[in-house]
């Protein structure tokens, strides 16, 4: 502490660092101290034999279970030091509560039982708090809380399609969905959307083609285009699926980070679905922290019990720390003035990016500016190579999402994804649009 000027808790992190490599072992009382040096047991194995056992069975299946992670990875992995990130799928640091988080962390631990097992489907507390978020005549006993947003459309994509089955989709839509459906054997079968969200028209015509049974959308700030689903679409589309026998997965990822500009925001599908037809997944993560993973799914009649059965085998349940934690931190005052914080920073953030582009690369199409979520949708000029343009800006010094893992299809175009939200701050928004300039100006 002294030599280095750090404090306490920096040494006890390096401590551990250290311990956690094998460096050092720590003896209570007595201090830390070298560990002694670690020596390989024996030659490396020979592990080629899994490439067979891993595709041997793959003839059989209808389709193909392959496990593709490229397009989500993307947006979780760090970029390297000095690139600026508009690849984040997260807010920056800066904006997550993490005082409030931690509080509520501490309190969460000392309220009794809190190391107890939890109820399967969850605390009803919590349970209880999330319905009242979906709204309508959602109750408690038709709410699982579930471990992060992801988790809870695998959950939902295992309990209502089988393998082989085709599953709608929007397009362009989450690639983590994508990766989700075809690590399950499902068939994503694309349904184009515009600023107005999904085409009820070509929705009714996917179904009837494909005899689909399910259908995964965002209906609030859709990803990566933005787009809120249209009043008069929002019925049609209910009607639709009703009318084809299928269900809705509504994935509604982004509520909590709306724009300061917004405006009263519609309620999900589910408040306004008496007949089950919506399977709702909300989760806290996005406003909260990657590490924050607690989630809700909704669900009305028989499938509640098939989507309880899977979550059950799969994870047991949700922590119960994390749940108490996430009832502390939404149950405290500093939780509404953090969404208020958050909603200007967003807007502000947007606005300054949105600003820079057309500054320094009008070329490039703004079809929809956001008035939520994280991110703006850009398409490139034809001819352009999105690949090779996200190469040339790294090396620039900004990471960037190509747009081709957004479709399940062939691309109508090329696109690029870029987040506001997972920089510093509005210096490092404006600094990273002029280095995707020279990025441009060098593969154009």
């Amino acid at each position: 502490m002294e030599r280095f000027r750090v404090s306490p808790v920096t040494v006890s992190r390096a401590l551990a660092q250290l311990a956690a490599e094998g460096l050092v072992v720590t003896r209570p009382g007595a201090g830390a101290f070298r560990a002694r040096p670690h020596r390989p047991e024996g030659p490396a194995g020979d592990t080629s034999w899994q490439e067979v056992a891993l595709s041997a069975d793959g003839a059989a299946e209808l389709v193909p279970r392959t496990v593709d992670a490229s397009g989500v990875t993307v947006s979780l992995a760090a970029p390297p030091p000095g690139v600026l990130e508009f690849s984040g799928g997260y807010p920056h640091p800066s904006l997550q509560p993490e005082r409030a988080m931690a509080a509520a962390l501490a309190r969460a631990g000392r309220r009794p039982g809190a190391w107890e097992r939890p109820p399967l489907e969850g605390l009803p507390e919590l349970r209880e708090w999330f319905a009242r978020g979906i709204g309508g005549a959602v109750t408690a006993a038709e709410v699982l809380i579930a471990a992060g947003g992801q988790a809870a459309l695998a959950t939902a994509l295992r309990a209502l399609a089988p393998p082989g089955a085709p599953v709608l989709v929007e397009s362009p839509t989450y690639p983590g969905m994508l990766a989700l459906a075809r690590a399950a054997g499902l068939r994503p079968v694309p349904v184009p959307v515009d600023p107005d969200g999904v085409r009820p028209d070509l929705l009714a015509d996917a179904f009837h083609a494909t005899g689909a049974r399910v259908f995964v959308c965002q209906p609030l700030f859709q990803n990566p285009t933005g787009a809120v689903l249209a009043p008069a679409r929002r019925a049609e589309v209910l009607r639709i699926a009703r009318e084809a026998g299928a269900f809705v997965v509504e994935d509604d990822f982004v509520r909590r980070l709306v724009h300061a500009d917004a405006g009263p925001l519609p309620r999900p599908l589910a408040a306004d679905d008496p007949d089950g037809v919506v399977v709702h997944v909300g989760s806290l993560t996005k406003a909260t922290s990657p590490s924050f993973r607690v989630s809700a799914l909704a669900a009305r009649g028989p499938v509640l019990e098939r989507l309880r059965a899977i979550q059950v085998v799969d994870s047991f349940f949700v922590p119960r720390p994390l749940q108490e934690a996430a009832l502390e931190l939404v149950g405290s005052p500093a939780w509404p003035r953090h969404l208020r914080a958050l909603s200007a920073e967003l807007k502000i953030r947007r606005d300054v990016m949105t600003g820079a582009l057309a500054r320094e690369l009008p070329a490039l199409a703004l079809p929809h500016i956001p008035t939520g979520g994280y991110h703006l949708w850009l398409r490139l000029p034809d001819g352009l190579d999105e690949a090779a343009l996200t190469a040339a800006a790294l090396r620039a010094g900004v990471a960037l999402t190509p747009g081709r893992p957004y479709f399940s299809a062939e691309a109508p175009a090329a696109h690029l994804r870029l987040s506001f939200a997972a920089v510093a701050g509005t210096g490092e928004i404006t600094e990273g649009v002029r280095r995707l300039r020279a990025a441009y100006e060098e593969v154009r």
